[in-house]
C-alpha cells in the first residue's frame, strides 16, 4: 500500500510534462493580467480603496482640502499634493484671509463700503496722532501748586493779560508748547473745581501731571496755606465767542518769520503755510511760535489744525511784526 500510494504521488515522466506546462501557462497569463490591472489609470485608486484604505485616506483627504484653497487663490492649474501637509495649507489660507480685506479695501476705494468706513479712519487718525500727551476724554492725576503770575505773561508768549485763571504746565505735558492755550478743568478731592488756561511752563522740580496754578485759581480749590494738593484734571473744549488771531513775531519779514495763533478754542497741533510746493508744516518752538527760517510762506495763507483734526485756513494776514491780527474763524466745540 505504501508503495502504491507512492506511485500515485509520483506519476510517470510522460504524464508529468503536461501538468507542468499547463501551470506555467496559467501563471504567465495571471501575471500579464495583474500587470495590466496594476498599470490602469484607476489602478491606484482601486488598490487604495481595497488594500490600503487606512493609510491612503488621510493623503486623499489632505489633497481634497488643499485643492479648493489653492485653486481659489492661484488658479486651477495647481494640483493637490500627494503627501499630507495640513500645517502648510492652513497658515497659507489664514494669510490669504487676513490680506483679503486690505486688498479689497484698496481695490474698492470708491465703493459704498469704503465710503462708510472712511469716517472711522479719519476719526482714528485725527485725535490720536495730533493730541500728543494731553488727550481729549482722559482724566489725569497729579498735584496742584500755586505761583504769582505777575502780569500774566509766560512761556507761551501770549503777553500780559488781565485773565488770572491761568496755569503753568509741567515740562513733560507742556510738550514744546503744545499745551499752550489749552483749557483744563481741575478738580480737588473736596469736590471743588476750576477751569484754567495754560499760558506758561513749569520746569523741574514740577513733575509729570503737575499744574502750577495762579494763586487766584488755586484759592478756588483750597486755602493757599495748603501749598500742594492732589488733583485730577482733563482737557476742555469751552464755549467762546472769540475768534482766532494771528501774530507775526518781532523781527519777522518776508525772508524770515515766526507765526503764532492766539485764542484758539482747542489746542493747536499744526501750523502750515502755503508755498509754491504746497502746504508746508512749520516747526514749533518752546516759546510757542512756528518758524519759517527761509521765509517760505511768510505773508501767505496760513492753515491751522487742532488736535481733533479740524483745519482752518486764514488768508490776507500781512507780515506785521508783533501785531495781533484778528480773523473770522474758530475751531468747533467738542
Amino acid at each position: 500500500m505504501a508503495t502504491s500510494s507512492h506511485r500515485r504521488s509520483r506519476p510517470e515522466r510522460g504524464s508529468r510534462r503536461v501538468p507542468v506546462v499547463t501551470v506555467v501557462a496559467v501563471a504567465a497569463v495571471a501575471l500579464v493580467v495583474s500587470l495590466v490591472v496594476a498599470f490602469r489609470p484607476d489602478g491606484a485608486a482601486r488598490t487604495g480603496a481595497e488594500g490600503g484604505a487606512a493609510a491612503v485616506a488621510p493623503v486623499a483627504g489632505a489633497g481634497a482640502s488643499a485643492s479648493p484653497t489653492v485653486s481659489a487663490s492661484t488658479g486651477s492649474s495647481a494640483t493637490p499634493s500627494p503627501s499630507p501637509k495640513p500645517s502648510t495649507a492652513s497658515p497659507s489660507a489664514t494669510a490669504r484671509r487676513t490680506a483679503a480685506p486690505a486688498a479689497g479695501a484698496g481695490a474698492a476705494a470708491g465703493s459704498p463700503g469704503a465710503r462708510s468706513a472712511a469716517p472711522v479712519a479719519r476719526a482714528a487718525s485725527g485725535p490720536a496722532p495730533s493730541a500728543g500727551r494731553i488727550r481729549p476724554g482722559t482724566a489725569y492725576r497729579g498735584v496742584a501748586t500755586s505761583y504769582d503770575i505777575g502780569d500774566g505773561d509766560g512761556a507761551c508768549s501770549y503777553g500780559p493779560t488781565s485773565d488770572v485763571m491761568t496755569a503753568a504746565m509741567n515740562t513733560a505735558d507742556y510738550e514744546t508748547a503744545k499745551a499752550c492755550g489749552a483749557y483744563v478743568l481741575v478738580r480737588a478731592g473736596n469736590g471743588a473745581s476750576v477751569t484754567v488756561r495754560i499760558t506758561n511752563e513749569c520746569p523741574a522740580p514740577c513733575e509729570a501731571g503737575q499744574l502750577d496754578l495762579s494763586r487766584q485759581a488755586f484759592a478756588r480749590l483750597a486755602a493757599l496755606s495748603a501749598g500742594r494738593i492732589p488733583v485730577t484734571w482733563s482737557l476742555l473744549s469751552p464755549s467762546t465767542s472769540d475768534t482766532v488771531s494771528i501774530r507775526y513775531k518781532t523781527g519777522s519779514t518776508q525772508y524770515w518769520c515766526g507765526i503764532q495763533a492766539i485764542g484758539h478754542r482747542n489746542p493747536l497741533a499744526l501750523l502750515e503755510v502755503r508755498t509754491s510746493a504746497g502746504w508746508t508744516r512749520l516747526t514749533r518752538t518752546g516759546y510757542n511760535y512756528f518758524l519759517s527760517e527761509q521765509g517760505s510762506g511768510c505773508g501767505g495763507p496760513i492753515r491751522l489744525t487742532d488736535i481733533y483734526g479740524e483745519r482752518l485756513t486764514v488768508e490776507g494776514i500781512a507780515v506785521r511784526a508783533n501785531v495781533v491780527q484778528g480773523t473770522t474763524v474758530q475751531f468747533a466745540r467738542h
